[in-house]
């Protein structure tokens, strides 16, 4: 049986963000009264955008887990940028631990390319077929469908209705707004609140229409975030030249051998 969870993780990496639904969930009660320089309550900032990433019609998402665990690990994704839309198209990276390398994702329709780079194939074969998939690789996508259990995660990953559904989560029980700040170059409210021992906060743009910017969530061990930009624009999802992707066929004939 051969190893598959290098390409399949990308699974996880959603999973992960979908447990984060909380820190996108608007506050509809219990909320603190200060108002925001537009006489807006926490809630109904948090509660506009929350609709306005629901409504979204695709988002480029950077997810960040620097947590202990995440950062040991050769499978579990640390780093994610993706863009996506509402018809599944998506590119971007993953990226696994500090040493589990980075895989490039191009997702059209049911088209899938992956591009592993080496650090990715000597982390996932043991040894000299590690060396020999890098050398195979090199340069080159993997292309297949997303009916290939290879490819499963990836489709997964790519999921902008997914992270939209996040956005239902059941609210916390209070939200206390901050001053505001300048994130990354955009000026942002920070909504926070706890639950079960996790401090999150949401990062909401002050100008209309207030989307989420950034999503955070510190704890034992949890340190992540969620940043959403390019709300609405075009995924920049191309295929890849023929001479430039080799068909999973071949790869899953290596895998066999190991």
């Amino acid at each position: 049986m051969f190893r598959t969870h290098g390409f399949t993780i990308a699974t996880r990496a959603t999973v992960t963000a979908a447990t984060m639904g909380l820190l996108v969930s608007p506050v509809l009660g219990g909320v603190s009264s200060a108002e925001t320089a537009a006489d807006q309550s926490p809630g109904q900032l948090a509660a506009q955008a929350q609709s306005a990433l629901r409504q979204a019609r695709s988002v480029r998402v950077h997810y960040e887990d620097r947590s202990a665990t995440a950062m040991k690990s050769l499978t579990l994704p640390t780093a994610m940028n993706l863009a996506m839309d509402r018809q599944g198209d998506c590119a971007g990276t993953l990226s696994l631990g500090t040493h589990g390398g980075t895989i490039r994702i191009i997702k059209l329709g049911t088209d899938v390319w992956l591009k592993p780079d080496a650090t990715f194939w000597t982390a996932e074969l043991p040894g000299d077929r590690g060396i020999a998939a890098a050398e195979t690789f090199t340069n080159h996508y993997i292309h297949g469908s997303t009916s290939d259990r290879l490819f499963s995660g990836v489709t997964n990953a790519c999921s902008l209705q997914d992270l939209q559904t996040a956005a239902t989560a059941t609210p916390p029980p209070s939200l206390k707004e901050g001053l505001a700040t300048v994130v990354d170059g955009t000026r942002v409210v920070p909504l926070s609140f706890s639950t079960n021992g996790l401090d999150s906060t949401l990062y909401v743009t002050t100008g209309t229409p207030h989307r989420l910017f950034r999503a955070a969530q510190k704890g034992p061990g949890t340190d992540l975030t969620l940043t959403f930009t390019d709300y609405n624009m075009p995924v920049p999802a191309k295929a890849p030249p023929a001479g430039a992707s080799v068909e999973v066929s071949k790869l899953q004939d290596l895998l066999r051998t190991t």
